[in-house]
């Protein structure tokens, strides 16, 4: 399909639908397959960059012998709320997502703009054994209903018992080495001066997402109403 026939197609969808957008206000929409996005004329596989932002999975695990780790997810998500629910995906294997299914539990920890930096250090691929609190200099806080720690200096954290764990598989039913892990939240630890009458100002804990590229993040910091149609 070319991107002629797109911007054609778009601005008839606008003219059907009454609006004032045109041809000449359009641009051509390329169309490509995931893996071809070179031939698309993009340098970098845009997908991250465009499903964003996307709220940063900073989870703690404890695996069965004890050993703790904590790592950044950008494939992390709120996936219900009654139960609650959270979701994180680890492409590979990875310490979180193999201690959370031993003693199928986590802890998300909330990344505000202080905490960037520690986030960040995290992130290193350290072997088992070695503690990621200790390289970011971050302390350790107990959990009350799962063996898991928190991160002490996050302004809020969700205890989490583990309800599946599965390898997402292709359309073709392959295994694709990466691993889902969804648990229900059975605790939440919140700094009590992001309440406000009664409500959380999320723009006032200026959390941290991911965006896309290598290195690329964003910071909330302003928030807007917008009141859901009843009829």
């Amino acid at each position: 399909m070319s991107a002629a026939f797109y911007t054609r197609l778009r601005s008839e969808v606008a003219a059907r639908a009454g609006t004032e957008m045109t041809a000449g206000r359009l641009s051509a929409v390329i169309f490509y397959e995931p893996g071809a996005h070179e031939s698309a004329g993009i340098a970098h596989d845009p997908f991250k960059s465009l499903v964003a932002p996307r709220p940063i999975g900073w989870v703690s695990t404890m695996a069965a012998d004890g050993s703790v780790n904590l790592a950044p997810y950008s494939f992390f998500n709120a996936v219900g709320e009654r139960p609650p629910m959270l979701a994180f995906c680890s492409t590979g294997a990875k310490h979180s997502a193999t201690f959370a299914g031993e003693i199928r539990e986590f802890v998300w920890n909330l990344v505000t703009f202080e905490l960037r930096q520690p986030m960040n250090a995290t992130s290193a691929p350290l072997p088992r054994g070695h503690s990621e609190f200790e390289r970011a200099s971050l302390e350790m806080a107990p959990s009350m209903r799962v063996a898991p720690p928190r991160v002490a200096s996050a302004r809020c954290a969700m205890e989490c018992k583990v309800v599946e764990r599965l390898e997402l598989r292709d359309v073709e039913g392959r295994g694709t080495d990466q691993y889902l892990v969804i648990g229900q939240v059975v605790g939440v630890h919140l700094d009590e001066a992001a309440i406000t009458d009664g409500i959380v100002e999320t723009a006032t804990l200026h959390p941290v997402a991911r965006l896309g590229g290598p290195a690329d993040y964003t910071v909330v910091t302003e928030a807007f109403q917008m009141t859901r149609p009843t009829s």
